[in-house]
């Protein structure tokens, strides 16, 4: 199926012409985007997702995943995050279903500076231990990022992420993403990014994910994704969509 995914993604590359894409979204790559939602709009982002982790012993499966994202000010979107997950061990054949712990957060634009095609923004996430039992890690956590992006030309636009997550013990992990996107034709666009971990600061992880976003309208988007590990054996395959609801 990955290797499906891909050969599509690069003929829709060479085959469509480019152009930028209108609502601007957290998903499906990994690195989050430095623009808020606007003002008083609601954007939610849904999906699900089929993961196999930890040299294949556990598959994951989130049916679905969500993200709400609202327009506090102009600069400034809040954040809820929350999942129903399936977790399955196919060593002990045990498996796990229920809901994870609840996300809540804020993104706060630091800079929006057209003249030099940049933007900064700085997001932060709470994470409370509400979740099922079986699935909760039974304490409170931190995400925390800077997200920076530079439209390349009207075609490219590049996205990074420096985050820092802290688990209530241990070192914590520091976390990092870098997201090539490209504008195809009026409807499609793609993406390729290389993200990963310094997890408690001793071992670092590196992947690699590309997907396929579809426009449907200017405020409703389509996608599927797919990732792989580059040093150590993992993979997910997702479906999704974002949706913003706002006034005008």
């Amino acid at each position: 199926m990955i290797k499906k995914c891909t050969l599509i993604i690069v003929l829709l590359v060479f085959c469509l012409g480019i152009k930028a894409q209108q609502i601007v979204t957290d998903r499906p790559d990994q690195t989050e985007s430095s623009t808020t939602v606007p003002l008083k709009s609601l954007q939610i982002e849904s999906g699900i997702l089929f993961g196999n982790y930890e040299n294949g012993l556990i598959k994951q499966t989130l049916i679905p995943s969500t993200l709400l994202r609202y327009g506090l000010t102009k600069g400034i979107e809040l954040r809820f995050v929350q999942q129903f997950e399936n977790i399955k061990n196919d060593v002990t054949s045990q498996s796990d279903f229920g809901i994870s712990d609840l996300e809540i957060g804020a993104k706060i634009q630091l800079l929006k500076e057209e003249l030099i095609n940049t933007e900064i923004a700085f997001l932060s996430h709470l994470i409370l231990p509400t979740g099922s039992e079986a699935l909760t890690i039974d304490k409170f956590r931190t995400i925390n990022k800077l997200a920076i992006s530079h439209a390349l030309d009207n075609k490219l636009g590049l996205g990074y992420n420096l985050g820092y997550h802290y688990f209530s013990e241990g070192d914590g992990n520091l976390t990092y993403s870098a997201a090539l996107g490209i504008g195809l034709g009026e409807k499609f666009g793609t993406y390729i990014e290389l993200y990963g971990e310094y997890a408690e600061f001793t071992d670092w992880g590196t992947n690699f994910d590309s997907g396929l976003t579809y426009l449907v309208k200017n405020n409703l988007q389509l996608d599927i994704s797919f990732g792989l590990g580059l040093n150590h054996k993992m993979h997910y395959f997702s479906l999704g969509f974002s949706w913003n609801i706002s006034k005008n």
